[in-house]
Parts: structure tokens; sequence; C-alpha cells
């Protein structure tokens, strides 16, 4: 995908959702286009509230909302109680189960299994990017992995100013992180003084922010190996690859593969997560069919037969990556995401623990490393590289535009909190740290904001926008 199309890929379902609306109140053959009530008053709306481009980050920051307030409220053991009810995954006698033998927990679940299916979404994004997006262009390429290597450097070191040492010292990965989608709804709330340019900026930005938490999280946050299970896991890794490369596209087969290397990975000690990266980053990014070449579908007289044959080629002219990204996108970004801040946000906001947090270094080093390790992270790396001459400017962009794009990949929410819960055992230090992810994520996204408010695009390209 090119720059345009790269962007345009996030509003591909908002886009698809307005058809359907569309298709569906003109026809009113369907429930969601008839004139019943619940339909008008409630389906419409919701099918359009999900078509904006800002719609994931609200979600996620509603969610966010409703945890403080009721880890906050008279009812604040129940949010506790809640997430730490025990689950257990069965089919049979086999009970999936951790490495001392206990049932995971409903917060356990959210992050072990529900993220799991998160990373494996980003590792589709990683490997369209890599394979026809805006990383496999070396050059296009050098702005947004100077930019995301500088966001994760200078964060840690600012993080470790603060905690050198002791049990806050582990979470230096913290602040390395950028939430993609509240820094989209942020940036979205700026509509067309953001040109679209600096948008597929952010998200390139983002992927191989993505790839360093990976990176991180697997070699840094993996605790004690089980060889048994990792070898289990590099044995599945390898079927999945010789199925690939075999041109085996059963589905069932990947999902039942996937299942078997997410348990070997829970058991191994590395993090499930990096099973969903591995999937994500096997699916084949390229369609079996070419388009080019394709013989036209007649629409005449098809028989069962023909239909099957037909569906087949408008399937696989499509990339099987390009496929699950896009059924999965909603799934993540409107349910798993929300449900992970959820289970994760709520930390109570005591004056003990507002006392504590303002003298913390894991809250400093968090809110610092976010705050002003992003802005000058990005943004030194970035102008290094452009006077450099290895990267240039996206297109209708000034340098004051990429000052605020590192304000706005300070917002590190999500995978922020996911880290923290991997680096610290402590709640009290957890707690320091949502604290301090709360406070610097939305500093973060005031900051960028009032930077590219006042942005002017480089003379003729806004004078080419106006006329358009």
């Amino acid at each position: 995908m090119e720059g345009g199309d790269h962007y345009g890929f996030l509003r591909s379902n908002s886009n698809r959702m307005g058809q359907m609306v569309g298709r569906g109140s003109d026809t009113g053959l369907t429930w969601l286009g008839s004139d019943r009530p619940l339909a008008r008053a409630v389906g419409r709306p919701m099918v359009r509230f999900l078509g904006i481009e800002a719609s994931g980050g609200i979600l996620l920051m509603v969610a966010t909302v409703v945890a403080l307030v009721w880890a906050n409220s008279p009812w604040s053991g129940s949010y506790y109680d809640f997430w730490h009810t025990e689950v257990s995954l069965a089919v049979g006698e086999i009970v999936s189960l951790d490495a001392n033998g206990h049932s995971l927990t409903l917060v356990e679940f959210v992050n072990d299994v529900l993220m799991a299916v998160f990373f494996f979404v980003v590792g589709l994004e990683i490997k369209r990017e890599m394979v026809t997006g805006e990383l496999r262009r070396p050059r296009a390429a050098m702005l947004p992995v100077a930019a995301a290597l500088g966001g994760m450097v200078v964060p840690a070191l600012i993080f470790l100013a603060f905690n050198g040492s002791g049990a806050g010292s582990t979470g230096w990965g913290i602040p390395m992180a950028t939430d993609i989608a509240f820094a989209v709804g942020v940036v979205s709330l700026l509509g067309r003084r953001v040109p679209t340019s600096l948008k597929v900026f952010l998200l390139s930005l983002a992927i191989v922010d993505d790839i360093g938490a990976i990176l991180v999280i697997a070699v840094f946050y993996t605790s004690d190996l089980a060889m048994d299970w990792l070898l289990v896991g590099v044995a599945t890794t390898v079927a999945v690859v010789f199925l690939t490369r075999a041109k085996v596209w059963y589905t069932p087969f990947y999902v039942l593969l996937g299942s078997v290397l997410w348990y070997a990975m829970f058991r191994s000690g590395v993090h499930t997560t990096i099973a969903g990266v591995a999937m994500g980053l096997l699916a084949p990014a390229r369609p079996l069919l070419d388009r080019a070449v394709m013989r036209p579908i007649e629409l005449g007289r098809m028989d069962a037969a023909d239909l099957r044959d037909a569906k087949f080629r408008l399937n696989e002219s499509v990339s099987v990556a390009s496929r699950l990204e896009h059924r999965l996108h909603p799934v993540t970004g409107f349910v798993i995401i929300p449900v992970f801040a959820l289970a994760n946000a709520g930390v109570e906001i005591s004056g003990e623990t507002l006392s504590n947090a303002l003298t913390s270094g894991v809250t400093l080093g968090v809110v610092f490393g976010l705050v002003v390790g992003k802005i000058v992270g990005v943004s030194l790396f970035s102008l290094a590289a452009l006077r450099l001459g290895l990267a240039v400017l996206p297109a209708g962009t000034t340098r004051r535009h990429v000052v605020g794009i590192s304000a706005i990949a300070g917002i590190g929410f999500t995978v922020s909190l996911f880290v923290t819960g991997l680096a610290f055992d402590a709640a009290a230090i957890q707690d320091e740290a949502k604290v301090g992810i709360l406070a610097a994520s939305i500093l973060a996204a005031v900051i960028g904001v009032l930077i590219l408010r006042n942005a002017r695009a480089p003379v003729g390209v806004a004078d080419r926008e106006q006329s358009e």
C-alpha cells in the first residue's frame, strides 16, 4: 500500500459501514435498514459511530473512565473481585493452567488470551507494512524508523535516570510505547489541520514502535524458560511455515496450530503475545491470485459450482493478511482494547496514592519518559535523519508537524499498561506506574494538540488544499 492507501485502510471499515447503512436504508431488506424503532434509534446510530475514525479511541477513553470511577466508587471491592475471578479454559479433560497449576483470573485471561489476538493483528499490520506498505521502501521507511528508535531509546534512558536501581528499574520499557488507537483518535479531532501524510507517518512510527515493544517483551520481560514447551512452540512455527509455503489455505489448520503455539508459549515462560505476533507475521501478505490476469466473472447464469469458483477467485485476489486484518480490526479496536482498559486502568486515586505518586521515581520516570522523552527522542532522531539526507519530510508537512506528532506519540496508554503488568509484581508499584501513564497520556495529548492546531502546511500546499 502506498501512503494514502495506508491511511485509507483505517477508514475502509467505516466506509463499508456507511455503505451498509445506506444500502439497508434504501432497500429496507435488512433489520438495520428497516423502519423499526430500535433500528432507527440504536442500530444505525451505532453503525455510524463505529464508522467515525476516532471511535476506537473514544471507546478506549470511555472504558478507562469507567474503570477509574468503578475502582474509586463505594463498590470498588467488586471491581477487584470481578477481575480476579478465576476462570478455566477446558476441552474435555484438558484444562489450560499456568505454570504453577492455578486457573487464570479474568484479568489474566484478558492480558494473556485476548491480548494475544490484539498482537496477532499487530503482527498482520507489521507484515503488510514490510511487504506492501511504507516500510518496504528504505528511504520512505527511514523517517518513521529513526523517529521510533528515538522514541524508544530516550524515554527508556529518562526512566532509568529516575530509577537507576531497585524494584522500579525493571519498568524502563513502559514509556517506550505509543498507543495507536488513542493517538489516531486525538489526531483525528484536528481534522484537516493535520495532513494525511502526517497521519501515515504517525501510523508507520507506531508500527516500528510495536516491533520494538515486541522485541522488548520477548527478550527482557520473559520469565524462566521451559525448554520442552519452547521446542513445541518452535516445531509448531515450523509447521505453519511449511503449510503456508505449500499454499495450504484451510483456515481451521491455522486456528489449531495458532492455539497450540499460544499454549506452548503460555507454558514456556515466553509471553503469549509473541505467539500472536508470530502467527501474524507468518500470514501471507500477497494474494494467491493476481487480479490483472484473473478471468472475468460472468454474472449471467451461475450455478452453485460457478458461484463457489467466483467466490474463491474474489477471495484469493486479496491477501490472507489483509482479509484477517479487516475482519479482526473491529474486534480488537471496539472490544478487546476497551475490555483491556476496563480490566487494567482501575487504580484507586486517593490522597495517599497521589502523594506516593508525586514522590515516586516510577511515576516521575513514566511521566517524563512519555512526555519529554517522546518529544525529544522522536523530534531529534527525525530531524537528524532529515539533516543527514537519509529521509524526507512527509508531503505537505513542516518540522513543526513532526514535533507535534512526537508529542502525540507520548500517548502510551494500552501497551504501557500492558508492560506495567509484566514489569512489576507489586500492586503498589503498578498503581504508581498507572498514575504516571494516565497523567502522561493526557499531557501528551494536550501538548500535541496545541502544537498541531497552529501548524501550517508549506506555502503552495495549503493553497492547493483550499482549492480542493
